[in-house]
């Protein structure tokens, strides 16, 4: 009698937990691939495929000194990076709590688009599942405990897609030739360390400003055009990240770390800090 009334408590105990999250992860992994087959179809020929000296004569002085640190002579531009992270994230502003995550991110560059699919550990055994994307001018986030578990989920708001876009030009020092004027980013002069980067998509447009040290590589930007959670709404606010560790990458220089941060009333707030753990390139054929 004991046995009957305890194998079918162990079996709810341990055993349905266990399937319930197999199907989390699945149902998480099947639209993430949905996604990423969107991405995919979006990929269009780019037109200038290498990096010519030429282009960067007329650039403001602290983006042309940039570019000819980082890339080398007639460097083919990066059509695909598939990034791979690890690092830890803050998920209150309001706390120091920080906690693991690791990430995988793809990003197309001839017309701006990514997916970043993540797990964040919340607690021993508790993960949440992030997927980011920007895809064909939408925006889109969702975060689900176990994959199951609505967490956050914006998306279809012009919002939430220029958020997005800032997010894809904010991060371009991992595929630097994305910066080029023949990529399609328009450049302004601001003074003799920082210069202003101007990015289109369709009817979005977007802006950051990039900040150069004395070595002429990136190590911050900042943009007023993304927004972050707070509650269940987007709210504007004003966004920083700082780049360092710049390594040599298939003839170009990319930062392998860097840190987010949100600039509230109160000031800097970091909510992301990582490492890139590989990186793998495809560029224009």
């Amino acid at each position: 009698m004991f046995l009957v009334v305890v194998l079918p408590l162990v079996f709810l105990i341990t055993v349905v937990p266990i399937l319930i999250m197999l199907y989390g992860i699945t149902r998480w992994q099947t639209e993430t691939a949905k996604t990423q087959r969107r991405l995919e179809a979006t990929r269009g020929q780019i037109g200038v495929r290498t990096f010519a000296a030429e282009e960067i004569e007329a650039l403001p002085e602290p983006v042309k000194r940039y570019f000819q640190t980082v890339l080398t002579p007639s460097q083919p531009v990066v059509a695909v990076a598939e990034i791979g992270q690890t690092g830890e994230m803050r998920l209150d502003l309001e706390r120091e709590d920080w906690t693991g995550l690791a990430a995988e991110q793809t990003t197309f560059t001839e017309r701006p688009g990514f997916t970043w699919d993540a797990r964040v550990r919340r607690a021993p055994g508790v993960q949440v599942f992030v997927r980011d994307s920007y895809i064909a001018g939408e925006g889109a986030l969702k975060a689900a405990l176990f994959g199951l578990l609505p967490v956050a989920n914006q998306k279809d708001s012009e919002t939430m897609a220029r958020a997005e876009l800032a997010r894809f030009l904010a991060e371009a020092p991992w595929y630097p030739t994305k910066l080029l004027p023949s990529q399609g980013v328009r450049w302004t002069a601001i003074d003799d360390g920082a210069a202003r980067a101007t990015l289109s998509d369709g009817e979005l447009e977007v802006s950051a400003i990039f900040s150069f040290d004395e070595d002429g590589v990136i190590r911050s930007v900042r943009s007023e055009d993304r927004s972050r959670m707070e509650g269940d709404r987007l709210v504007a606010t004003p966004w920083e990240g700082r780049f360092w560790g710049y390594e040599p990458k298939s003839g170009m220089r990319i930062p392998t770390q860097a840190e987010a941060a949100w600039v509230t009333p109160e000031g800097s707030q970091p909510y992301w800090r990582g490492r890139v753990a590989d990186i793998l390139y495809k560029f224009a054929p």
